[in-house]
């Protein structure tokens, strides 16, 4: 699934912000930083998880993630961050999507990638762009748009 998301991506990340919200292991920001992010923030609650994170960063040297021991939700709503890419991976029984995309500050070309266990629809301002699944894992990739005008025809 990570090939398929950075072949979506593209494979260079050069310059963008990323924020890794649901991090664990980490897999997801640390690959945008070893793929040119400028920046990846990593959020995560569990403190066994979290000191994991620490170690590898200090282990591959990765000085542009910064990690953020804390709620994700809670990270969101103080936050005034926009982020170029969001990567999100909660627990599937957290139901937590619906919140994080109503906390969530897009602007225009932010892509969030989804892992869940169905697929998820965000509503506009979010478009779908790709879509796939493996075994039981949804992933897909959104983007914000800030042209949608409330279902309205394009020429109007």
């Amino acid at each position: 699934m990570r090939e398929t998301l950075f072949n979506w991506l593209g494979q260079w990340l050069d310059g963008l912000a990323c924020l890794d919200l649901f991090a664990g292991s980490g897999a997801l920001g640390f690959e945008a930083a070893s793929r040119g992010a400028a920046r990846v923030v990593m959020v995560e609650s569990d403190a066994a998880a979290f000191q994991a994170l620490e170690e590898f960063r200090a282990l591959v040297g990765a000085r542009t993630v910064e990690l953020v021991r804390g709620d994700a939700l809670e990270y969101l709503k103080r936050s005034r961050e926009r982020f170029d890419v969001v990567f999100l991976d909660p627990p599937f029984r957290q139901n937590a999507l619906p919140a994080v995309f109503r906390l969530l500050k897009g602007a225009e070309g932010t892509r969030v990638y989804v892992e869940s266990s169905e697929p998820f629809a965000p509503g506009a301002p979010w478009q779908e762009l790709k879509s796939a699944r493996a075994g039981q894992v949804s992933y897909q990739l959104f983007q914000w748009r800030s042209d949608d005008q409330g279902g309205l025809p394009r020429n109007v």
